[in-house]
Protein backbone atom coordinates (compact mmCIF):
# COMPACT_ATOMS: atom_id res chain seq x y z
CA UNK A 1 0.00 0.00 0.00
CA UNK A 2 1.46 3.34 -1.02
CA UNK A 3 1.66 6.22 1.41
CA UNK A 4 -0.69 9.16 1.09
CA UNK A 5 0.47 12.74 1.58
CA UNK A 6 -1.17 14.43 4.53
CA UNK A 7 0.02 17.99 3.94
CA UNK A 8 -3.02 20.20 3.43
CA UNK A 9 -1.96 23.75 2.64
CA UNK A 10 -4.37 26.60 3.13
CA UNK A 11 -4.77 26.90 -0.60
CA UNK A 12 -5.98 23.32 -0.69
CA UNK A 13 -8.29 23.60 2.27
CA UNK A 14 -9.85 26.77 0.92
CA UNK A 15 -9.48 25.76 -2.72
CA UNK A 16 -11.26 28.02 -5.10
CA UNK A 17 -11.54 25.24 -7.66
CA UNK A 18 -13.92 23.10 -5.60
CA UNK A 19 -17.66 22.73 -5.54
CA UNK A 20 -20.18 24.01 -8.02
CA UNK A 21 -22.15 27.21 -7.94
CA UNK A 22 -24.48 26.30 -10.74
CA UNK A 23 -28.03 25.62 -9.56
CA UNK A 24 -28.70 21.94 -8.91
CA UNK A 25 -31.09 20.33 -11.39
CA UNK A 26 -34.73 20.05 -10.49
CA UNK A 27 -36.12 16.80 -9.22
CA UNK A 28 -37.07 14.28 -11.85
CA UNK A 29 -40.57 14.90 -13.07
CA UNK A 30 -40.48 18.69 -12.57
CA UNK A 31 -42.92 19.39 -9.74
CA UNK A 32 -43.47 15.76 -8.85
CA UNK A 33 -43.73 15.43 -5.07
CA UNK A 34 -40.67 13.65 -3.68
CA UNK A 35 -38.88 13.50 -0.36
CA UNK A 36 -35.16 13.49 0.41
CA UNK A 37 -34.58 11.80 3.76
CA UNK A 38 -31.47 13.23 5.40
CA UNK A 39 -29.72 12.17 8.60
CA UNK A 40 -26.93 14.05 10.33
CA UNK A 41 -25.76 14.60 13.91
CA UNK A 42 -24.44 18.16 13.84
CA UNK A 43 -25.83 20.51 16.49
CA UNK A 44 -28.02 23.31 15.16
CA UNK A 45 -25.64 25.96 16.53
CA UNK A 46 -22.47 24.30 15.20
CA UNK A 47 -20.79 25.53 12.02
CA UNK A 48 -21.85 22.41 10.14
CA UNK A 49 -25.39 22.54 11.55
CA UNK A 50 -25.79 26.11 10.28
CA UNK A 51 -24.33 25.24 6.88
CA UNK A 52 -26.50 22.15 6.40
CA UNK A 53 -29.64 24.06 7.47
CA UNK A 54 -28.91 26.66 4.80
CA UNK A 55 -28.21 23.84 2.33
CA UNK A 56 -31.69 22.45 2.97
CA UNK A 57 -33.23 25.85 2.15
CA UNK A 58 -31.15 26.18 -1.00
CA UNK A 59 -31.97 22.62 -2.06
CA UNK A 60 -35.73 23.00 -1.63
CA UNK A 61 -35.66 26.34 -3.49
CA UNK A 62 -33.92 24.75 -6.46
CA UNK A 63 -36.00 21.53 -6.40
CA UNK A 64 -39.72 22.41 -6.73
CA UNK A 65 -41.94 19.68 -5.37
CA UNK A 66 -39.17 18.12 -3.28
CA UNK A 67 -39.23 18.22 0.52
CA UNK A 68 -36.24 17.49 2.73
CA UNK A 69 -37.13 15.27 5.68
CA UNK A 70 -34.33 15.96 8.12
CA UNK A 71 -33.95 13.53 11.02
CA UNK A 72 -31.41 14.53 13.64
CA UNK A 73 -29.53 11.53 15.00
CA UNK A 74 -26.91 11.29 17.72
CA UNK A 75 -23.33 10.35 16.83
CA UNK A 76 -23.50 7.32 19.10
CA UNK A 77 -26.89 6.31 17.70
CA UNK A 78 -25.66 6.26 14.11
CA UNK A 79 -22.36 4.67 15.14
CA UNK A 80 -24.10 1.70 16.73
CA UNK A 81 -27.07 1.14 14.39
CA UNK A 82 -25.87 2.14 10.91
CA UNK A 83 -25.12 -1.39 9.71
CA UNK A 84 -28.54 -2.68 10.69
CA UNK A 85 -30.50 0.33 9.41
CA UNK A 86 -28.68 0.56 6.09
CA UNK A 87 -29.38 -3.11 5.45
CA UNK A 88 -33.13 -2.47 5.75
CA UNK A 89 -35.84 -0.59 3.90
CA UNK A 90 -35.55 2.20 6.49
CA UNK A 91 -32.28 3.51 5.06
CA UNK A 92 -32.21 7.29 4.48
CA UNK A 93 -31.27 8.78 1.12
CA UNK A 94 -28.28 10.62 2.53
CA UNK A 95 -26.45 10.27 5.83
CA UNK A 96 -23.52 11.83 7.63
CA UNK A 97 -21.21 9.09 8.82
CA UNK A 98 -17.89 8.71 10.58
CA UNK A 99 -14.93 8.14 8.28
CA UNK A 100 -12.24 5.51 8.61
CA UNK A 101 -11.68 1.76 8.33
CA UNK A 102 -13.85 0.86 11.29
CA UNK A 103 -16.91 2.77 10.12
CA UNK A 104 -17.33 3.86 6.51
CA UNK A 105 -14.75 1.29 5.44
CA UNK A 106 -16.66 -1.52 7.11
CA UNK A 107 -19.98 -0.47 5.54
CA UNK A 108 -18.39 -0.19 2.10
CA UNK A 109 -16.92 -3.69 2.43
CA UNK A 110 -20.36 -4.98 3.40
CA UNK A 111 -21.91 -3.50 0.25
CA UNK A 112 -24.11 -1.05 2.16
CA UNK A 113 -22.82 2.16 0.56
CA UNK A 114 -23.19 3.48 -2.99
CA UNK A 115 -20.05 3.85 -5.10
CA UNK A 116 -19.78 7.61 -5.71
CA UNK A 117 -16.76 7.48 -8.05
CA UNK A 118 -18.67 8.49 -11.19
CA UNK A 119 -20.44 11.34 -9.39
CA UNK A 120 -17.16 12.59 -7.89
CA UNK A 121 -15.65 12.87 -11.37
CA UNK A 122 -18.77 14.26 -13.05
CA UNK A 123 -19.48 16.94 -10.44
CA UNK A 124 -15.87 17.94 -9.78
CA UNK A 125 -15.68 16.74 -6.19
CA UNK A 126 -12.43 14.95 -7.03
CA UNK A 127 -10.91 18.30 -8.03
CA UNK A 128 -12.27 20.19 -5.00
CA UNK A 129 -10.68 17.88 -2.43
CA UNK A 130 -6.94 17.69 -1.86
CA UNK A 131 -5.18 14.32 -1.80
CA UNK A 132 -5.09 14.14 2.00
CA UNK A 133 -8.79 14.93 2.30
CA UNK A 134 -9.55 12.23 -0.29
CA UNK A 135 -7.88 9.64 1.97
CA UNK A 136 -11.06 9.25 4.01
CA UNK A 137 -13.35 9.28 0.97
CA UNK A 138 -11.89 6.20 -0.74
CA UNK A 139 -11.86 2.56 0.42
CA UNK A 140 -10.48 -0.58 -1.15
CA UNK A 141 -12.13 -4.00 -1.24
CA UNK A 142 -10.89 -4.69 2.30
CA UNK A 143 -12.50 -1.50 3.59
CA UNK A 144 -9.11 0.18 4.14
CA UNK A 145 -9.07 3.92 3.51
CA UNK A 146 -6.81 5.74 1.11
CA UNK A 147 -7.41 4.01 -2.23
CA UNK A 148 -10.12 2.33 -4.25
CA UNK A 149 -13.62 3.67 -4.91
CA UNK A 150 -15.26 6.81 -3.58
CA UNK A 151 -17.80 5.89 -0.91
CA UNK A 152 -18.08 9.26 0.86
CA UNK A 153 -17.68 12.97 0.30
CA UNK A 154 -16.11 15.16 3.01
CA UNK A 155 -16.89 18.85 2.79
CA UNK A 156 -15.09 20.18 5.81
CA UNK A 157 -11.86 19.42 7.64
CA UNK A 158 -11.19 19.00 11.36
CA UNK A 159 -8.50 18.62 13.99
CA UNK A 160 -8.15 18.29 17.76
CA UNK A 161 -6.88 21.30 19.71
CA UNK A 162 -6.71 22.73 23.21
CA UNK A 163 -9.54 25.14 24.01
CA UNK A 164 -8.75 27.41 26.95
CA UNK A 165 -10.52 29.88 29.20
CA UNK A 166 -8.46 33.07 28.98
CA UNK A 167 -10.04 34.51 32.12
CA UNK A 168 -9.10 31.49 34.25
CA UNK A 169 -5.59 31.49 32.78
CA UNK A 170 -5.21 35.16 33.72
CA UNK A 171 -6.70 34.63 37.19
CA UNK A 172 -4.13 31.94 37.96
CA UNK A 173 -1.31 33.75 36.13
CA UNK A 174 -0.88 30.97 33.59
CA UNK A 175 0.61 31.77 30.19
CA UNK A 176 -0.32 29.90 27.02
CA UNK A 177 2.24 27.06 26.97
CA UNK A 178 4.60 26.71 24.02
CA UNK A 179 6.20 23.43 25.15
CA UNK A 180 4.99 20.21 26.72
CA UNK A 181 6.91 21.04 29.90
CA UNK A 182 5.19 24.41 30.13
CA UNK A 183 1.87 22.67 29.56
CA UNK A 184 2.29 20.26 32.48
CA UNK A 185 3.57 23.12 34.64
CA UNK A 186 0.37 25.00 33.85
CA UNK A 187 -1.69 21.94 34.81
CA UNK A 188 0.23 21.76 38.10
CA UNK A 189 -0.57 25.41 38.81
CA UNK A 190 -4.29 24.80 38.45
CA UNK A 191 -4.21 21.65 40.59
CA UNK A 192 -2.35 23.46 43.38
CA UNK A 193 -5.13 26.07 43.32
CA UNK A 194 -7.76 23.33 43.73
CA UNK A 195 -8.89 23.47 40.10
CA UNK A 196 -9.19 20.37 37.90
CA UNK A 197 -7.63 21.76 34.71
CA UNK A 198 -8.92 19.52 31.91
CA UNK A 199 -12.58 18.78 31.21
CA UNK A 200 -12.83 15.11 30.29
CA UNK A 201 -15.40 12.64 28.94
CA UNK A 202 -14.46 9.02 29.54
CA UNK A 203 -17.72 7.58 28.22
CA UNK A 204 -17.09 8.84 24.69
CA UNK A 205 -14.39 9.97 22.26
CA UNK A 206 -12.67 12.88 24.12
CA UNK A 207 -10.79 10.74 26.63
CA UNK A 208 -9.29 8.47 23.99
CA UNK A 209 -8.18 11.48 21.94
CA UNK A 210 -6.12 12.74 24.90
CA UNK A 211 -4.66 9.22 25.15
CA UNK A 212 -3.80 9.35 21.43
CA UNK A 213 -2.21 12.81 21.74
CA UNK A 214 0.08 11.42 24.43
CA UNK A 215 1.05 8.53 22.14
CA UNK A 216 1.66 10.94 19.25
CA UNK A 217 4.05 12.95 21.42
CA UNK A 218 6.43 9.97 21.11
CA UNK A 219 5.49 8.93 17.57
CA UNK A 220 6.80 9.45 14.04
CA UNK A 221 4.79 9.43 10.81
CA UNK A 222 5.88 5.84 10.13
CA UNK A 223 4.18 4.75 13.37
CA UNK A 224 0.94 6.47 12.37
CA UNK A 225 1.01 4.85 8.92
CA UNK A 226 1.59 1.47 10.54
CA UNK A 227 -1.22 1.95 13.06
CA UNK A 228 -3.77 3.50 10.71
CA UNK A 229 -2.95 2.11 7.26
CA UNK A 230 -1.38 -1.26 8.22
CA UNK A 231 1.95 -0.36 6.63
CA UNK A 232 3.89 -2.02 9.44
CA UNK A 233 3.49 -3.89 12.71
CA UNK A 234 2.42 -2.11 15.89
CA UNK A 235 3.92 -3.01 19.26
CA UNK A 236 1.27 -2.13 21.84
CA UNK A 237 3.94 -2.24 24.54
CA UNK A 238 6.29 -0.05 22.51
CA UNK A 239 7.31 3.44 23.63
CA UNK A 240 4.38 5.30 22.04
CA UNK A 241 1.43 3.50 23.61
CA UNK A 242 3.27 2.64 26.82
CA UNK A 243 3.93 6.33 27.37
CA UNK A 244 0.31 7.17 26.59
CA UNK A 245 -1.11 4.63 29.04
CA UNK A 246 1.27 5.30 31.91
CA UNK A 247 1.08 9.07 31.53
CA UNK A 248 -2.71 9.07 31.28
CA UNK A 249 -2.97 7.05 34.49
CA UNK A 250 -0.48 9.43 36.11
CA UNK A 251 -2.49 12.46 35.00
CA UNK A 252 -5.56 11.04 36.75
CA UNK A 253 -3.54 10.52 39.94
CA UNK A 254 -2.14 14.05 39.75
CA UNK A 255 -5.59 15.54 39.34
CA UNK A 256 -5.12 16.86 35.81
CA UNK A 257 -8.17 14.76 34.88
CA UNK A 258 -11.14 14.14 37.14
CA UNK A 259 -11.13 10.68 38.78
CA UNK A 260 -14.90 10.62 38.29
CA UNK A 261 -14.84 11.39 34.56
CA UNK A 262 -15.14 7.79 33.32
CA UNK A 263 -18.92 8.08 32.94
CA UNK A 264 -19.03 11.61 31.51
CA UNK A 265 -20.27 12.09 27.93
CA UNK A 266 -18.85 14.56 25.40
CA UNK A 267 -21.90 16.83 25.55
CA UNK A 268 -21.59 17.21 29.32
CA UNK A 269 -17.88 17.91 28.99
CA UNK A 270 -18.49 20.64 26.43
CA UNK A 271 -21.26 22.26 28.44
CA UNK A 272 -19.05 22.26 31.54
CA UNK A 273 -16.24 24.03 29.68
CA UNK A 274 -18.59 26.53 28.05
CA UNK A 275 -20.09 27.34 31.45
CA UNK A 276 -16.62 28.26 32.76
CA UNK A 277 -16.07 25.31 35.09
CA UNK A 278 -12.79 24.16 33.55
CA UNK A 279 -9.77 26.09 32.23
CA UNK A 280 -9.13 23.60 29.41
CA UNK A 281 -11.03 21.34 27.04
CA UNK A 282 -9.16 19.09 24.60
CA UNK A 283 -11.42 18.34 21.65
CA UNK A 284 -12.07 18.90 17.99
CA UNK A 285 -12.81 21.81 15.72
CA UNK A 286 -16.40 20.55 15.47
CA UNK A 287 -16.97 22.34 18.81
CA UNK A 288 -15.52 25.62 17.58
CA UNK A 289 -18.63 27.21 16.12
CA UNK A 290 -20.71 26.22 19.11
CA UNK A 291 -18.19 27.59 21.61
CA UNK A 292 -18.01 30.74 19.52
CA UNK A 293 -21.77 31.29 19.60
CA UNK A 294 -22.39 30.06 23.17
CA UNK A 295 -19.65 31.50 25.37
CA UNK A 296 -20.53 35.05 26.44
CA UNK A 297 -19.22 35.25 30.02
CA UNK A 298 -15.49 34.79 29.45
CA UNK A 299 -12.80 35.19 26.81
CA UNK A 300 -11.50 32.02 25.22
CA UNK A 301 -9.01 30.86 22.62
CA UNK A 302 -7.29 27.77 21.30
CA UNK A 303 -3.82 26.40 20.68
CA UNK A 304 -2.26 23.21 19.34
CA UNK A 305 -1.18 20.53 21.82
CA UNK A 306 2.23 21.83 22.93
CA UNK A 307 5.31 20.00 21.74
CA UNK A 308 3.56 17.68 19.28
CA UNK A 309 4.19 17.53 15.56
CA UNK A 310 0.95 15.57 15.11
CA UNK A 311 -2.60 15.62 16.42
CA UNK A 312 -5.82 13.79 15.63
CA UNK A 313 -7.29 15.29 12.47
CA UNK A 314 -8.43 14.63 8.93
CA UNK A 315 -11.26 15.48 6.64
CA UNK A 316 -14.51 15.89 8.50
CA UNK A 317 -17.23 13.28 8.62
CA UNK A 318 -18.52 12.28 5.22
CA UNK A 319 -21.77 12.22 3.33
CA UNK A 320 -22.61 8.64 2.34
CA UNK A 321 -25.45 7.45 0.14
CA UNK A 322 -26.84 4.10 1.30
CA UNK A 323 -27.00 1.41 -1.37
CA UNK A 324 -30.70 1.02 -0.56
CA UNK A 325 -31.45 4.76 -0.81
CA UNK A 326 -34.61 5.44 -2.83
CA UNK A 327 -33.62 8.90 -4.12
CA UNK A 328 -29.93 8.75 -4.95
CA UNK A 329 -30.15 11.52 -7.56
CA UNK A 330 -31.48 13.93 -4.94
CA UNK A 331 -28.74 12.90 -2.51
CA UNK A 332 -26.08 13.72 -5.12
CA UNK A 333 -27.67 17.14 -5.70
CA UNK A 334 -27.68 17.90 -1.98
CA UNK A 335 -24.00 16.99 -1.63
CA UNK A 336 -23.29 19.31 -4.55
CA UNK A 337 -24.98 22.20 -2.74
CA UNK A 338 -22.91 21.63 0.40
CA UNK A 339 -19.82 22.00 -1.79
CA UNK A 340 -20.96 25.32 -3.28
CA UNK A 341 -19.07 28.54 -2.49
CA UNK A 342 -22.09 30.02 -0.72
CA UNK A 343 -22.31 27.14 1.76
CA UNK A 344 -18.56 26.72 2.13
CA UNK A 345 -18.11 30.41 2.91
CA UNK A 346 -20.91 30.22 5.50
CA UNK A 347 -19.23 27.20 7.04
CA UNK A 348 -15.90 29.03 7.24
CA UNK A 349 -17.36 32.13 8.87
CA UNK A 350 -19.33 30.07 11.39
CA UNK A 351 -16.31 28.39 12.96
CA UNK A 352 -15.85 25.47 10.58
CA UNK A 353 -12.99 24.42 8.28
CA UNK A 354 -14.29 24.53 4.70
CA UNK A 355 -12.67 22.66 1.83
CA UNK A 356 -13.89 24.76 -1.11
CA UNK A 357 -14.43 28.30 0.16
CA UNK A 358 -13.21 31.60 -1.22
CA UNK A 359 -10.29 32.54 1.08
CA UNK A 360 -11.15 36.25 0.88
CA UNK A 361 -14.67 35.49 2.11
CA UNK A 362 -13.46 34.19 5.51
CA UNK A 363 -13.53 37.43 7.50
CA UNK A 364 -14.43 36.34 11.04
CA UNK A 365 -11.44 36.78 13.39
CA UNK A 366 -12.05 33.60 15.40
CA UNK A 367 -12.49 31.60 12.21
CA UNK A 368 -9.17 32.91 10.93
CA UNK A 369 -7.49 31.71 14.16
CA UNK A 370 -9.00 28.27 13.65
CA UNK A 371 -7.78 28.06 10.07
CA UNK A 372 -4.31 29.37 10.89
CA UNK A 373 -3.75 26.71 13.55
CA UNK A 374 -5.03 24.04 11.18
CA UNK A 375 -2.74 25.31 8.44
CA UNK A 376 0.25 25.12 10.82
CA UNK A 377 -0.63 21.55 11.81
CA UNK A 378 -1.22 20.35 8.26
CA UNK A 379 1.90 22.10 6.92
CA UNK A 380 4.03 20.00 9.30
CA UNK A 381 2.36 16.77 8.11
CA UNK A 382 0.50 16.67 11.39
CA UNK A 383 -2.88 15.10 10.62
CA UNK A 384 -2.82 11.71 12.34
CA UNK A 385 -6.44 10.57 11.88
CA UNK A 386 -8.22 9.19 14.99
CA UNK A 387 -7.34 6.37 17.39
CA UNK A 388 -10.51 4.34 16.86
CA UNK A 389 -10.26 4.13 13.07
CA UNK A 390 -8.19 1.01 12.42
CA UNK A 391 -10.68 -1.76 13.30
CA UNK A 392 -14.45 -2.27 13.37
CA UNK A 393 -15.73 -1.88 16.91
CA UNK A 394 -12.47 -0.31 18.05
CA UNK A 395 -14.19 2.84 19.28
CA UNK A 396 -15.85 0.87 22.08
CA UNK A 397 -12.60 -0.98 22.79
CA UNK A 398 -10.80 2.32 23.36
CA UNK A 399 -13.64 3.79 25.41
CA UNK A 400 -13.42 0.80 27.74
CA UNK A 401 -9.62 0.87 27.79
CA UNK A 402 -9.32 4.54 28.73
CA UNK A 403 -12.13 4.19 31.27
CA UNK A 404 -9.96 1.49 32.81
CA UNK A 405 -7.05 3.92 33.09
CA UNK A 406 -9.32 6.48 34.76
CA UNK A 407 -10.60 3.85 37.18
CA UNK A 408 -7.16 2.55 38.12
CA UNK A 409 -6.59 -0.46 35.85
CA UNK A 410 -2.87 -1.13 35.35
CA UNK A 411 -1.57 0.42 32.10
CA UNK A 412 -0.03 -2.87 30.90
CA UNK A 413 -3.38 -4.60 31.31
CA UNK A 414 -5.13 -1.87 29.34
CA UNK A 415 -2.58 -2.15 26.53
CA UNK A 416 -3.20 -5.91 26.36
CA UNK A 417 -6.94 -5.21 26.26
CA UNK A 418 -6.74 -2.84 23.30
CA UNK A 419 -4.13 -4.90 21.43
CA UNK A 420 -6.33 -7.99 21.07
CA UNK A 421 -9.11 -6.60 18.84
CA UNK A 422 -6.64 -4.63 16.73
CA UNK A 423 -4.51 -7.70 16.00
CA UNK A 424 -7.58 -9.86 15.39
CA UNK A 425 -8.80 -7.41 12.73
CA UNK A 426 -5.36 -7.33 11.16
CA UNK A 427 -5.43 -11.11 10.89
CA UNK A 428 -8.95 -11.02 9.39
CA UNK A 429 -7.89 -8.75 6.54
CA UNK A 430 -4.77 -10.78 5.86
CA UNK A 431 -2.29 -8.41 7.49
Amino acid sequence: MRKYPLIVLMAAVLAACGGTDTPAPQASGGTQARTLTLWHYEGADSAMGKAWAESIKKFEASHPGVTVKFEEKGFEQIQKTAGMVLNSDEAPDLMEYNKGNATAGLLSKQGLLTDLSAQAAQRGWDKALSASLQTTAKYDERGIMGSGKWFGIPNYAEYVMVYYNKDLFAEHKVEVPATYEQFTAALDTFVKAGVTPIANAGAEYPAQQIFYLLALSKAQRTWVDSYQLYQGKIDFHGPELTYAATTYADWVKKGYLDKDSAGIKAEDMGVAFMSGKFPIMVSGSWWYGRVQSTVKDFEWGSFLWPGNQMAPGSSGNIWVVPEKAKNKDLAYDFIDITMSKEIQNLLGNSGGLPVAADPAAITDAKSKELVENFNKLSAQDGLAFYPDWPAPGYYDVLVAGVQGLINGTAPDAVLDEIAGPYNENLADIGG
